[in-house]
This record gives structure tokens, sequence and C-alpha cells, in this order.
């Protein structure tokens, strides 16, 4: 599987989004500042993500996602108003 996922910045409260085939081991790389675009504003938590069958079509949703405001606030507000729904 893969996973399109939704981190918060635990610094400023700030989002990012991005896509992976190990949620954990990502999550670790980015707390460890490995990822240039998130490393000043580490620890990150994961607050959400969607699960999809190939890299091919979790990639192609976070292309979607990122490229529209409106599709983007939609996939952050969904895990923000609902914490308990992590996949969907």
């Amino acid at each position: 599987m893969y996973y399109v996922y939704l981190l918060q910045s635990q610094k400023d409260n700030t989002f990012y989004i991005g896509q992976t085939g190990n949620i954990r081991a990502r999550l670790v790389r980015h707390n460890e500042g490995h990822v240039q675009t998130t490393q000043r504003k580490v620890p990150w938590k994961l607050i959400g993500f969607e699960e999809y069958p190939t890299r091919e079509k979790a990639r192609w949703r976070e292309y979607q996602i990122k490229r529209s405001s409106s599709v983007k606030k939609e996939f952050i507000r969904q895990y923000v108003d609902n914490p308990s729904s992590m996949s969907s």
C-alpha cells in the first residue's frame, strides 16, 4: 500500500502533505530533519492519511491536492475536524 499523508508541525501548527510507502519510516525521517522542506519545523505529528494500491495513484492524489487550494483545504479539514478518521 501507498499513502498520502498529512503532518502538522508542533512548532507552528503548519501542515505538510506528502506520499510514501511507509508512513512510520517517513515520519521518522521528517522528525530527524532529513527532509529539507520540513526540517525547520520539527517536530511533526501525523494527522491523517489515505491509502492507495499503487505509488502512481498516491502520487497523482498528492498532485491533485497540492495543485488546488480548495482541494488542499478540504483534505486538511477532513482530518482536523474529524481526528478519529485516520484513513478514507
